[in-house]
């Protein structure tokens, strides 16, 4: 009698729920664990004043908020300049009688709002002091360059996460066809696919983004970032699923997850483990961020640079691995069977062939 050698339904059972117990693990590092472990650190933040008799106030308030900032003081042109180039999250500008508090929509959304909270209660705790010395009260106000509407500040992530679904939804959809018809794709068939997916991928997120703010920058610059984005992303994609086939899935999806959960963020709130391992290099970050600067009018931005030579990479590199040629495996000749003995040879004229010892 045979003995079966699968195994038993109880160790499936076992399996299957350690599977899972995985999944849930990793899934709780790439998303809940994020948000649990956020905690301001070193928030680069600016004082900026030109009266000489405001200077020494100034110097006063770098000294509060700990560790959970890092103060320049400067005065207001360069604070000003910091701020486009995203140096600093906000500025408090001081003048007589008067405190601002400056940001900006081209900056990461978690970073304008922790900014805000932080220099609107350094204003205030300004204004507590003036009062109790007899000093004229101080004004507080808020001010924005290029102020962000809320589709504005969410629609550089969610168009990155968009363009990363439309590569992946496609680079599945071209494998799963043509392991269907039997036909391995070519070089040209690969090329179109990773281009075609680019291109309306690029159309699908643009277009979102104009729909939800007509205000926004989207001119043939940012048209291009976009395009440059799609296309990295649609190329490596369909690189590893051609050296993965359908099973890339398992590696390319939980990627997805990082975008909103870490490159949403900014890394002053991240745990230094999340800050070093996956918001170092999750391409979301790069792509969000650049697109941030490019829709509110900055492209000369240092992230913009940084983005563009991020996707070019990762384009050449997908480019690399979907126009590499195959290996050919060289098959033995085929062992004459069975049915082949008997038969006599024929010579090239198909005629029987008769050896003469």
């Amino acid at each position: 009698m045979a003995t079966s050698h699968a195994p038993r339904p109880v160790a499936v059972g076992v399996l299957a729920a350690l599977v899972g117990a995985l999944v849930a693990i990793v899934l709780g590092f790439l998303t809940f664990g994020v948000q649990a472990t956020l905690a301001p650190k070193d928030v680069p933040l600016a004082i900026a004043t030109s009266q000489p008799q405001l200077a020494q106030l100034a110097q006063r308030l770098t000294a509060q908020g700990g560790d959970d900032v890092e103060w320049t003081l400067t005065s207001p042109n360069e604070a000003r300049q910091l701020l486009a180039d995203k140096e600093v999250y906000g500025v408090l500008e001081l003048e007589p009688g008067k405190a601002t508090v400056r940001t900006s929509g081209a900056i990461n959304p978690t970073g304008t709002q922790l900014a805000q909270q932080i220099l609107t209660g350094a204003a205030q705790g300004l204004a507590a002091a003036s009062a109790q010395r007899g000093a004229p009260t101080v004004e507080i106000v808020q001010a924005a360059e290029q102020p962000a509407s809320p589709a504005g500040r969410t629609a550089p992530l969610a168009a990155s996460a968009l363009l990363w679904i439309a590569g992946l939804v496609a680079a599945a959809a071209f494998a799963l066809m043509a392991a269907r018809t039997g036909r391995k794709p070519g070089v040209g068939a690969r090329l179109v696919e990773v281009s075609s997916a680019a291109v309306v991928a690029t159309g699908v997120a643009g277009g979102f983004v104009a729909l939800w703010d007509s205000t926004l920058n989207l001119d043939a610059r940012t048209w291009g970032f976009l395009l440059l984005v799609a296309f990295g992303f649609a190329a490596i994609q369909g690189g590893v699923v051609r050296l993965l086939g359908i099973r890339a899935l398992a590696i390319l999806a939980p990627l997805y997850l990082m975008a909103p959960a870490v490159a949403g963020q900014i890394p002053e709130l991240l745990n230094s483990a999340y800050r070093v391992l996956l918001w170092s290099w999750t391409p979301f970050r790069f792509s969000s961020e650049g697109l941030r600067s490019l829709l509110f009018g900055s492209p000369e931005a240092p992230d913009v640079t940084t983005a563009i030579w991020v996707f070019a990479g990762l384009a050449l590199a997908g480019l690399v691995v979907l126009v590499w040629p195959s290996r050919r495996v060289n098959e033995p000749p085929a062992e004459p069977g069975p049915e082949d003995a008997g038969v006599p040879e024929l010579d090239r004229r198909g005629r029987t062939r008769v050896d003469v010892e």
